[in-house]
């Protein structure tokens, strides 16, 4: 019996380990975050010059962090056609739920600016 706990404590620390975020070591041993989703999707396939795969992995490791699945999905579309997000940033006075996102949205932009702007 104590043999099945001491493996069931095993499986449950072995699977908190895993996830959609990594981890890489910086130029200065500092960590780096690297994630695949939507966003890093969108970011990739948006042409900008600045929009390379270590900046658009870590722009997703910070969605995963700071907005939803549905938000990060939502704002995906937004990379494809920035004059949409600009109508959500606009129309938030008698709709709640662009005022919920681009609250959501905006956080996440300043957040994901001061932690990738290295990368």
């Amino acid at each position: 019996m104590i043999r099945l706990g001491v493996v069931l404590v095993a499986l449950f620390g072995l699977s908190a380990c895993g996830g959609g975020s990594r981890y890489a070591s910086g130029n200065a041993g500092t960590p780096v975050l690297y994630a695949t989703g939507p966003i890093q999707k969108a970011c990739q396939s948006g042409g900008r010059r600045a929009a390379s795969q270590a900046r658009c992995g870590c722009i997703q490791a910070v969605a995963d962090r700071e907005l939803s699945g549905s938000d990060q999905r939502r704002g995906a579309r937004y990379f494809r056609d920035p004059h949409q997000l600009q109508q959500v940033r606009q129309n938030q006075d008698n709709n709640a739920s662009n005022r919920r996102f681009w609250a959501a949205w905006k956080a996440f932009g300043q957040t994901a600016a001061r932690l990738c702007s290295g990368t």
